[in-house]
């Protein structure tokens, strides 16, 4: 009679070794670019979402920009990547979700609270499977020093031409460099030059898409004039710039040298921080004051399952939270400059974030040309359109020429361009 006692205490043991090993902590690791906001990860989106979740602990372990695709697609292949990644827009994750790296999040609960737009940038091409959750959009503009607009007397350009007699008026008076932004790094003579006045002349959506579709070419008219307007910034960009890295322009700027900004809205967070003088921004300036305005409101940063994650119940729970109300008032505010993506109405307490996020009420939103589908082949738009930019501001290439050049490249390999 005692040998059915044993067996049902052997269960009993075996029962409650399970459960207690199911008790232990789960420690995710995220994967992310983001290197600058590592502090706000710590102090206050991990213990938020720990403060709910008891039982799931997050580590939190950013790359440096530059090299966080090779760096996490060699730990994807070593099997020693987290079970989070954060994805860049289009086509580097999608690429990841066709190699198999990333999961199919398409049914995960929190998606319902995000548009087809905002899903866009981290579903295939068919919309038939998204695999990132949505979680910020940036969008570019200027950032100006207020306390340098009113000692020179002026105000926040809506034209080109008001743009240019602002330009001219900080060159003449000598205290301020115009514009703080160098060639060096190329990227932002693209990123913050190009992109962000481009889609007042290719008309937002309308233009990006139509290249898309090989409706339109490179060398049309609306894609030349951006670089005709760049080449004209070389006056006012100050000694050196050709040399100046990204770095120097954020200190140029911050330290009260510079007047004017090119910027993205993720700069407000580091600026709010270094600069002790009252800033605005202003949008990119259309060229007659009735023109409608299109702004670069770029799907920016989302987070997806490495698809070999052994923890994928737990991961699941957390991307759920990142996908719910809680987390996109805590991380727009936590980061200001980062807009919600998702459908809830996110109130944003920054006066520069709030300047930013209302361009949306006032111009039509689009993303950056060359980010989905055009920069899969070699000569890559992407990176082709960094180098040209830069040369067109420095003077080394004519806009009419930078156009030919990226035009040429994209038709070798795309073939609705051909």
């Amino acid at each position: 009679m005692t040998r059915p006692l044993i067996g049902a205490a052997l269960l009993a043991t075996t029962a409650l070794t399970a459960t207690s090993a199911l008790a232990q902590d789960v420690t995710l690791t995220i994967e992310s670019w983001r290197n600058d906001d590592l502090t706000l990860w710590q102090d206050k989106i991990i213990p938020a979402f720990e403060a709910s979740h008891p039982g799931i602990k997050i580590n939190f372990t950013p790359s440096a920009p530059a090299e966080y695709n090779a760096v996490l697609n060699s730990k994807l292949d070593a099997g020693s990547a987290g079970d989070l990644i954060t994805c860049r827009p289009f086509d580097a994750s999608l690429a990841l979700y066709d190699g198999g790296k990333l999961a199919d999040l398409t049914d995960l609960e929190a998606m319902a609270n995000f548009s087809d737009v905002a899903k866009s940038a981290w579903q295939t091409d068919d919309g038939s499977a998204t695999f990132c959750v949505p979680m910020a959009s940036v969008i570019h503009g200027f950032i100006y020093n207020k306390e340098a607009f009113e000692e020179l007397g002026i105000e926040p350009p809506t034209t080109v031409d008001e743009f240019f007699a602002v330009l001219d008026t900080i060159k003449e008076d000598g205290t301020y460099i115009p514009m703080a932004m160098g060639t060096n790094d190329q990227w932002e003579a693209a990123t913050m030059g190009y992109q962000n006045i481009g889609p007042n002349y290719w008309k937002g959506e309308v233009g990006r898409l139509a290249l898309i579709k090989g409706e339109q070419k490179l060398t049309d008219e609306g894609w030349v004039e951006p670089y005709r307007q760049l080449a004209k910034w070389k006056d006012y960009l100050g000694d050196g710039f050709e040399a100046q890295t990204y770095p120097d322009s954020q200190n140029l700027f911050t330290l009260g040298r510079a007047a004017i900004y090119p910027a993205g809205s993720w700069e407000i967070s580091g600026f709010n921080t270094q600069a002790d003088f009252e800033m605005g921004a202003f949008p990119p300036p259309v060229v007659n004051a009735d023109d409608t305005c299109y702004i670069s409101d770029h799907t920016d940063i989302a987070i997806g399952l490495n698809a070999a994650s052994p923890n994928a119940d737990a991961a699941r729970t957390f991307l759920n939270w990142v996908g719910s109300e809680e987390f996109a008032s805590l991380y727009a505010n936590a980061l200001p400059g980062f807009f919600s993506l998702s459908s809830y109405d996110v109130a944003m307490e920054d006066p520069l974030a709030q300047e930013f996020v209302s361009w949306r009420g006032k111009c039509e939103s689009t993303i950056r040309s060359t980010y989905q589908i055009l920069s899969r082949g070699t000569p890559n738009l992407e990176n082709e359109t960094w180098n040209a930019s830069a040369q067109v501001i420095k003077g080394a290439e004519s806009p009419e020429d930078a156009a030919k050049r990226l035009q040429d490249g994209l038709a070798s390999w795309y073939e609705p361009q051909q």
